[in-house]
Parts: structure tokens; C-alpha cells; sequence
């Protein structure tokens, strides 16, 4: 593990944060954590190696959560004992707070010393120092607002969307992969790839690989940046478009900022377009919208189920998209 800035030890109020496990997620977790940020706490985020890049232009520091109990709880003591050395009044109270809801989360910050918060659900309110009432159903991105406001005693309502930055680093390596990819401007980006299922149903429009071919025949580049387990299957989807390999998430934000439009599943790089003011035609299958729908100015969803949206509603809502786009 890095060692902690001596500025981050030093704070008044450090807090051991564990985000969540998927990129959606963490995406819709920035306001709650801007908002603790915003009443002086320091906040240092456990989680996966990836949020390192995404989250890099916020300035936390994210400790990489590895596999295993044993390890977890070893990663947890020694981030908790730097703090607690730099702060005497580091275990006044709650001291951490968990975002995911499992048992484990929760069980593991208590057994590393840390007095954590989180949502009383999975019967862990054992492991937890301080807790909140779970409300279902609610939009993924309030209810993450809410166990902020329950662990600060306020109930300031959510703002309407989340903002994810990009730093000057992310935007500078993003430029550099459109370039050596030879992408032109006005580029569309497809993300048919989806994590896991919803309510064990595929979250995958199973139509892209006709929409690429409508797409290339008006003349804009299309662009997919698959992850190291979707490269064969975004060569098979869509051969003619231009690949992003091995993008890192802030890089990629910023891609996905600058497109003329990006189409996506239920996915995560949806919730990065919509959350960087990008153009995002989200198409959706069996997902709750209330609870897991993209939000931003320019969203726009599609959403049929079990029939999904067809080749043909798709792309003609993609045709006026990109005919009013800058």
C-alpha cells in the first residue's frame, strides 16, 4: 500500500469509505461523496483498482480492495492505524462508512478496529456502529445521498445528477489513443458490453452488431473501448470500428465526453457519458429505471422489455441525435 500524504493523516476528519464494486455505482456514489467531502471530512476510499483512474481529477485517495477476508482485513487495519496515530480523536464515533451492503463489507471494517456506518440490511447491524434505515427501490444515486445525510444528520434532498471529473492527465492520454486510432471528430461510441444481469436477466441489447452495421454506412467513425475479457467480443460485434484497448476510466471518460453520441447498455460507461454532460442513448431491457437509470442533461433512454427496442427505433433516434449535435 502507498503511504498516506501527510496532509490526508493529518486531517481533522478522516473517513475509511468503501465504495462499491461496479462502475455504475461508484459513478453514482460521487455525490454523496462530494457531500461528506464538502463538511470537511477526508476521505479514503477502499475499493477496486480501477477507481483509482476513475475517480483520479477528485484527489482521494483510493486503496485497492484485495481478494480474500484476511487480506481485506489487513488492508483495513494498516490504512485505520495511520490515521489513528495522525489523529487522536480518530475513534470518537463512526469512523467509516460503507456504501456496499453486504454482510462482509461491514464484518470486516469492524474486525479491523474501525467503528463503521452503513444501511442495517443482510442482519449486520452487529458489525456496525452506526446505521440507517434501507429504503427499496429508491434510485441508487439517493439512496447512496441518503446514507450520507443519515451518517451527517441531514436530509438535504439529492441534486438531480451526478458529475464526474477528468483530469488533465486523463484528457491528454484520451487524445493520444483517438489519434493513434485514427479517429476522426464526430465519432459515435458503442458500449455493448454489460457486467453482470439484472434480476438474473441479460442487461445486453442483442442487436448492436446490425446497429454498427447502419452506423458505418454514414460515414462517422465508431469507436468501442472493450475491457481485456470484451475484446473478442467487440471485434465480433463491430470489425470495422475503431478499438480503444487497454483504456484506462479516465481516459475514457473523457472519450466518452467529447463523442457526438455514445449508445450503451445498462452499463457503466453509461453512467460515465451521462455524468460528464456527454450525448448518451441509453437502451435498456429488463432494468428499473427509478433505481438504475442514467441521469444527466443529455440522456435520452429507450426502453422496451421483453421485446427489446428494435434495430429500427434505435437507430433512427441515433440519426436525430447526431443530426443536432455540435
Amino acid at each position: 500500500m502507498p503511504a498516506l500524504p501527510e496532509a490526508a493523516l493529518a486531517s481533522p476528519k478522516p473517513l475509511v469509505v468503501r465504495i462499491r464494486n461496479f462502475i455504475g455505482d461508484v459513478v453514482l456514489l460521487l455525490p454523496a461523496l462530494e457531500r461528506l467531502r464538502a463538511v470537511g471530512y477526508a476521505l479514503h476510499l477502499v475499493g477496486k483498482p480501477w477507481a483509482r483512474s476513475l475517480l483520479e481529477a477528485h484527489g482521494w485517495p483510493v486503496h485497492p480492495y484485495p481478494k480474500g477476508f484476511n487480506a481485506r482485513r489487513s488492508l483495513l487495519r494498516t490504512v485505520s492505524a495511520a490515521l489513528r496515530a495522525a489523529n487522536p480523536g480518530f475513534d470518537d464515533g463512526c469512523n467509516a462508512i460503507t456504501f456496499a451492503t453486504s454482510f462482509s463489507s461491514a464484518m470486516e471494517m469492524r474486525l479491523a478496529g474501525l467503528r463503521p456506518f452503513g444501511y442495517a440490511v443482510e442482519a449486520r447491524s452487529l458489525w456496525l456502529k452506526g446505521r440507517a434505515r434501507i429504503v427499496y427501490g429508491e434510485h441508487a444515486l439517493d439512496s447512496y445521498w441518503r446514507l450520507a445525510g443519515a451518517f451527517l444528520g441531514d436530509t438535504t434532498p439529492p441534486p438531480s445528477r451526478a458529475e464526474l471529473r477528468i483530469s488533465t492527465a486523463a484528457e491528454a492520454l484520451a487524445r493520444d489513443a483517438l489519434a493513434a486510432a485514427g479517429v476522426r471528430p464526430g465519432y459515435v461510441v458503442l458500449v455493448p458490453f454489460a457486467g453482470g444481469t439484472f434480476e438474473k436477466l441479460d442487461k445486453k441489447w442483442p442487436h448492436f452488431a446490425a446497429l454498427a452495421e447502419r452506423l458505418s454506412a454514414s460515414g462517422r467513425d465508431l469507436v468501442l473501448a472493450p475491457g481485456p475479457d470484451e475484446v473478442a467480443m467487440a471485434r465480433a460485434l463491430c470489425p470495422s470500428a475503431k478499438r480503444l484497448e487497454r483504456l484506462a476510466l479516465g481516459p475514457y471518460a473523457a472519450v466518452l465526453r467529447d463523442a457526438s453520441l455514445t449508445i450503451a447498455n445498462d452499463t457503466g460507461p453509461g453512467h460515465m457519458a451521462a455524468s460528464v454532460g456527454g450525448r448518451l442513448l441509453s437502451v435498456l431491457g429488463p432494468t428499473k429505471v427509478e433505481q438504475w437509470g442514467p441521469r444527466g442533461p443529455g440522456v435520452h433512454i429507450v426502453q422496451r422489455y421483453p421485446d427489446w427496442p428494435s434495430v429500427d427505433e434505435v437507430a433512427a433516434l441515433a440519426a436525430d441525435l447526431l443530426r443536432t449535435s455540435s
